[in-house]
């Protein structure tokens, strides 16, 4: 049956292929911006996947995550809400607080405005941070959790998994019926020029502007098969209660550089892989490898068996979704 689904934050690089699917289902969609100069925009990139017909059951509010106002109105006649709204940093900020703030209090305050509308089913994007368990090895699934106070968990770590299991908590006193999906890496073709910053990552190395690689390991998975996770677990009221991961495989950063100089041989790409006192040297200078020394050199494989198994999913490969990435990037000029 179609439903009236709040979808916050439907401006990012996820929520807009979120919103593309549950309109193509059929859906009504409300989703929520910071500012509503930013419908236009939404309603762009929507419109060539989704169909202009579907935009006539879009329609937006202006929410914070850090505010009250406005999220009671916004969730009048909703029958589902997806929280797809967190902050994502390029760089690590040097108080963890200003992501930790925003993500825990932005679930809770949808949450409880949910409860108080009486919406119980819940869909919420997660992140493969939060399961990330870095005092353990080998294949790791949905039972596995990030330990937030780890000297090696990031701020952007902290906050998601902080974020999560706020939610959890909170759903289980209120009897909210919720699911998360718990995205890796995410790759795969935007709907417009407003990207997350993972394709940034996949620019930077298309444009040759590093002479290496740091080794690093992602869980990665396709924004296509993100968002249709988000629809199936939507339409599914078997899921709730679960943790589900949304990851195609692992790939190196030094992988993800042979496949793009193997499909672009002319262009300049590094392969090489940078040596960790080279990387300590540059973090001094560049914020965003600053950011990403903890995790060089560690590797912790996930678990798709839970997304095959009750979403029946079946994953566009790491190498398609790199590729997918890459040829968008080049085709719109942004490399």
């Amino acid at each position: 049956m179609p439903q009236t689904v709040l979808l916050t934050g439907i401006s990012g690089f996820i929520a807009k292929h979120v919103a593309a699917k549950l309109l193509a289902a059929g859906h009504t969609v409300r989703g929520s911006v910071r500012r509503l100069d930013r419908a236009d925009e939404v309603r762009a990139a929507l419109a060539p996947v989704a169909g202009p017909e579907s935009l006539e059951r879009l329609s937006f509010v202006a929410l914070d995550l850090e505010a009250d106002a406005g999220w009671q109105d916004a969730m009048h006649g909703v029958s589902a809400l997806i929280h797809t709204a967190s902050p994502f940093p390029v760089a690590q900020p040097k108080d963890p607080q200003v992501l930790i703030r925003p993500a825990v209090e932005g679930t809770l305050r949808a949450l409880r405005a949910a409860k108080v509308a009486g919406v119980s089913r819940v869909v919420l994007t997660s992140s493969t941070v939060a399961v990330t368990d870095t005092s353990k090895s080998g294949l790791q699934n949905e039972a596995d959790w990030c330990d937030p106070n780890a000297a090696d968990t990031s701020a952007y770590g902290q906050s998601k998994t902080l974020a999560e299991q706020a939610a959890w908590e909170f759903a289980a006193a209120n009897g909210l019926h919720l699911t998360t999906i718990n995205p890796g890496f995410v790759m795969g073709p935007p709907l417009d020029r407003h990207y997350g910053s993972s394709i940034g990552v996949i620019a930077r190395i298309l444009r040759g502007k590093d002479p290496m690689v740091p080794m690093l390991d992602f869980p990665v998975v396709d924004v296509r098969d993100v968002a249709e996770m988000h629809l199936r677990a939507l339409e599914r009221p078997a899921v709730a209660g679960m943790r589900i991961l949304a990851v195609a495989g692992n790939m190196t950063m030094a992988a993800m550089a042979t496949e793009l100089k193997r499909a672009y041989p002319k262009r300049r790409i590094a392969t090489r892989v940078a040596p960790m006192v080279v990387l300590r040297l540059l973090a001094l200078f560049d914020p965003q490898i600053k950011a990403i020394l903890p995790a060089v050199g560690k590797a912790h494989p996930m678990s798709n068996a839970r997304a095959r198994e009750v979403l029946d999913m079946r994953f566009i490969s790491p190498e398609g979704a790199l590729r997918a990435s890459a040829e968008w990037l080049l085709e719109k000029g942004e490399v």
